[in-house]
Parts: C-alpha cells; structure tokens; sequence
C-alpha cells in the first residue's frame, strides 16, 4: 500500500535560536528546571501562532462573507501534530524519561522525531507493514528508530503502547493516558483564533480523524466563553472521508458514543488516508462536543478534497494537503444549504502540501 500520509516538501526547520536552545536541553549535567525552561522557550519559538487569514477569494466564489483559514501548514514539521508532540516530548522530559514511543502512518511521526531530536530523547516510531509513507526518511533523519509492525494503525497503536509500558518509554499514542495533555495542547488553536479575531467565530470546521484535535478546538472555546472572553461557543463543523471515519458516521446515525466500523469496508487512497480509521481513539470527545456545540458532520468525497487543494493553488495561493481540506469543503456546504448571515467562520487547514 503506497500511500502519501503527509505532507512533501517539508524540511523541518527550525531557528539557530531554537538550535543552540537544543543543545543546552540535551547537556543533562544541567539542572531539570534549567532545561525544562529552555526547551518551553523553543515551544514558544517554534510551535503555533500559525496563520490566519481571510480568503476573501474563496469569500467571492462561494458567496459567503468573513471566512478565514487557519493554516497551521506553518508549524515546524509542516502539520498540527507538531502542537502535541512538542507537549508530550516536554512532559516526558519534566517525567524522567529517556524514550518516546508511539505509531504512526507519517505526519506524526515526523513531529515527534523532531520534538524528540531537540529534547535529546530517543523516538521509537512503530508503522504498520502494509504502510509507505515518503516521510520515513525524515524520520530517520532526525534520529528516530523505524519499527514495522503487522496489522491495521489501530493494532500497531495498541502494540506500541503495550511495549512502551513494557520498556519503560513515554508513550505518546493517542487515546492513552496522555489524552487530556493532547487535548490541552490542541485548546490552544481556539485562543490563537480568539486573539486574531476578538471572539469566537460563528462556526468552526476541522478535518477529524482520531477526534482529538477537534475536541481540543472545542475544549479551548468553551474554556474562553467560561471565563467571559468571548460572547459564543462556535458551532463546530467535523468533516471525514465519505463513510470511513467512526465519529462522523455516529453522528450521523445519531448515535450516543462513537461506535467502530467495520474495518473490512474501510478503503484507503492517497488522498483520504490522513482521515480515515475503524476507531477513532477519541471520538467519544469529538462527538461531546459535535453535540453540545449544535454542530454538523460531513463525509467529503476524494474528488472533492482533490479539487479544494487545486482551489486554494489557485485562488489563495496555499498548498495544502488534499485531506487537510475536508473542514473547509464542508462549512462552504453548510453555507450553501443555510445561507448564512453576514458573520465570522473559520476552517482549520491541517497540513500543508
């Protein structure tokens, strides 16, 4: 199976700042505090403040008014999966750890082999057999351990985290112990949003795959409303590959939990691999908050995603990975089915191209 789960100019830079950051975090003759603090600092340098902008071309394509993208292709590692990486490296360097384990089918990997290499901790990075993904060169370009496993992702997520506990490394999967620090960490979309904008928007879209990133949008919104910051809760839009993704199908059926597909009709592709799974290792938090927002799930077929990438080349001159569309695609379908009224919407779009 040749797939192409992320993103494919990608150089993974960072900073000299961030650089000499490293080697001070690296030299363990320093004190923990003292390492702990230089390491935040390359957080604060390197991760998130991403871009938003107003795509005010697609606004006088699709007819709709104030649309924005969130384009977090800016991180280091090219994708959003550097915000829980670099959380989670950190939290395994405050615990002691000298390990980090965890599966992946390319993105996040790679931004964990990057976290890991400027924590100076080694990175065990498990991806099932049948997988190809043109990032493991990466990977191992940053020092990371490549380990084939067979089974689906979700076997080797369940493998990896069983010999992680087993070894003695961090386990970084999602779904595990460290889900309410992944969450935590995707919160902070919502306040860059917020600071960009001065409220919360009308509607927020997202791709969704595991669930966490947007139960992490969701959670950081309700905590500014909570604390006064802003005058809503976005409604929020979850968007997936066509009938291959557990928490949009739940939704859908109005289900109450996030119940698994059956993994015999899941078909991967190219373009929908990022988004698609039988288990959706947070989906219970994702449909939560689907839920309690009054929002809206969409299956986006691969024509669709294909086309939306060729749109924004175009139109807003961004390139982006056809599954990091699929929130977008779907908040311009909300739209034309309900009109909206003149106000503020945002899309996530997770990964460059």
């Amino acid at each position: 199976m040749n797939l192409k789960d992320g993103v494919k100019t990608a150089e993974n830079k960072v900073s000299l700042e961030a650089k000499k950051l490293a080697e001070f975090v690296k030299d363990e003759k320093k004190s923990l505090v003292d390492r702990l603090e230089c390491y935040e600092d390359i957080i604060n340098l390197e991760v998130g403040d991403t871009g938003l902008q107003r795509a005010k071309t697609l606004e006088r394509e699709f007819g709709i008014r104030q649309l924005y993208v969130k384009y977090e292709g800016d991180n280091p590692s090219g994708t959003q999966k550097d915000r829980i990486a670099f959380a989670q490296v950190y939290d395994a360097l405050r615990r002691g750890f000298s390990a980090t384990a965890l599966a992946t089918c390319g993105n996040y990997g790679v931004a964990m082999a990057l976290a890991a290499n400027l924590a100076g901790l080694r990175c065990k990075i498990y991806i099932p057999e049948s997988y190809h993904t043109e990032r493991v060169s990466e990977m191992q370009g940053l020092g990371s351990e490549i380990i084939r496993l067979p089974g689906s992702y979700e076997e080797v997520v369940k493998n990896s985290s069983e010999l992680a506990k087993k070894e003695g490394w961090y386990d970084a999967n999602p779904g595990s112990a460290n889900t309410p620090l992944q969450i935590s960490a995707y919160s902070h979309i919502a306040v860059e949003i917020f600071d960009e904008l001065g409220d919360a928007p009308e509607y927020c879209a997202v791709p969704v795959s595991n669930g966490t990133l947007f139960a992490g949008i969701y959670r950081g919104f309700v905590s500014l409303y909570k604390r006064g910051k802003t005058s809503r809760i976005p409604k929020m839009i979850a968007a997936s590959s066509s009938r291959k993704n557990p928490i949009v199908q739940s939704f859908l059926q109005g289900s109450d939990h996030c119940n698994d597909l059956n993994p015999e009709t899941i078909r991967e592709t190219k373009y929908n691999e990022p988004l698609i799974n039988w288990h959706s290792f947070d989906g219970d938090e994702a449909l939560y908050a689907l839920r309690q927002s009054q929002g809206e799930a969409f299956n986006i077929s691969d024509k669709k995603l294909r086309a939306m990438t060729s749109l924004l080349a175009k139109k807003e001159g961004l390139r982006i990975l056809p599954a990091a569309t699929a929130g977008l695609i779907a908040l311009l379908e909300l739209d034309g089915k309900m009109d909206f009224e003149p106000g503020r919407f945002v899309a996530v779009l997770t990964a460059k191209n």
